[in-house]
């Protein structure tokens, strides 16, 4: 046998696979789901901001009034500092910075336990979204849904259909 003859059943099983590619090709569901929109138009997502608003705004308006106030007694130093003592001046100025100090810890305390809980809330928001996209994808045969993309067809955008579902789900809770 030569070679060539050997390798015509497998140019022949080559091209059988290649005339099979573009039917499966055309079986292939792709969509997109975009999370920025989920994460805004959705009442669960609106839900948890809203309740993280009133959660940190005591605080918040606490840290906003503690800055005002520093503020206040630093522009007060400011213009009082040159006719003051030199002793009075500096018992000032360390009170000042430790006033200072004590207002820049809180903000950074707030910063941080803000950012951990919209972290937790975001966590649940997209738990639920998942899920949610799942069953859009399992019940309309969807064989990849892609959450990050460069570009995508809007033809293959679901997350309108993403956030109704979630939105009708538990009263989109």
């Amino acid at each position: 046998m030569t070679s060539l003859s050997r390798h015509i059943p497998l140019v022949v099983l080559l091209g059988s696979l290649a005339a099979a590619v573009p039917a499966q090709a055309q079986e292939f569901k792709a969509g997109f789901v975009n999370t920025d929109r989920v994460f805004r138009e959705a009442n669960s997502a609106k839900a948890a901001q809203a309740k993280l608003e009133q959660e940190f705004s005591k605080r918040e308006k606490e840290l906003v009034d503690l800055g005002n106030s520093l503020k206040a007694a630093t522009e007060k130093f400011e213009r009082e500092a040159p006719t003051m003592a030199e002793s009075q001046r500096a018992s000032k100025q360390r009170a000042l910075a430790d006033q200072d100090r004590d207002f820049q810890r809180k903000r950074r305390e707030f910063q941080e336990d803000l950012s951990s809980r919209k972290s937790e809330e975001l966590a649940t928001v997209l738990d639920r979204a998942n899920k949610v996209v799942k069953q859009v994808a399992e019940s309309e045969k969807y064989d990849v849904i892609l959450q990050e993309a460069v570009y995508i067809n809007p033809k293959l955008d679901i997350t309108d259909k993403v956030i109704k579902a979630m939105n009708s789900a538990n009263g989109g809770k």
